[in-house]
């Protein structure tokens, strides 16, 4: 029998650790139709603009190609989703801290109905997603001229 002596500060690394990981991760939940979250190993951090002409969204997505990244629309729903794979120990490197999450993710986000589904683009560049989402022309504000009698 061998005994193992006690670490009290690492016994509490351990637990935060563990903690940090059970809090990063979103609990399924669904916002009047708006954004549903699915547990995912990790999530993307992004940004959704309104401009005049469009949405923009950016999404983060360090370490990625595009080919790991697959976007959906379907019936009004936009889905982001893909996954960044760990490396592995090689012979001869042992990793001491890894910080970094890896593993699948999903995010979806419901459109306005002012979206034109049909002129939807993406650009993936430098570890950012770019997803332009033009405004239909019925969505866009008109001048009215008023004249005066």
């Amino acid at each position: 029998m061998n005994l193992i002596r006690w670490d009290p500060i690492k016994e509490l690394e351990d637990m935060s650790e563990r903690l940090n990981r059970m809090f990063a991760r979103p609990l399924s939940r669904r916002d009047n139709g708006k954004e549903t979250l699915t547990v995912a190993d990790w999530v993307p951090t992004v940004d959704i603009e309104e401009g005049e002409q469009d949405y923009h969204i950016t999404a983060e997505l360090p370490g990625l190609s595009k080919e790991d990244v697959k976007i959906t629309l379907q019936e009004g729903v936009l889905t982001l989703q893909g996954q960044r794979k760990q490396e592995k120990e090689e012979k001869g490197k042992r990793f001491h801290r890894v910080e970094r999450s890896y593993g699948a993710f999903v995010r979806s986000f419901a459109l306005p109905d002012a979206v034109d589904e049909t002129k939807v683009s993406a650009e993936f560049k430098d570890g950012e997603l770019h997803i332009r989402l033009p405004k239909s022309e019925k969505a866009k504000p008109k001048a009215i001229e008023v004249k005066v009698a």
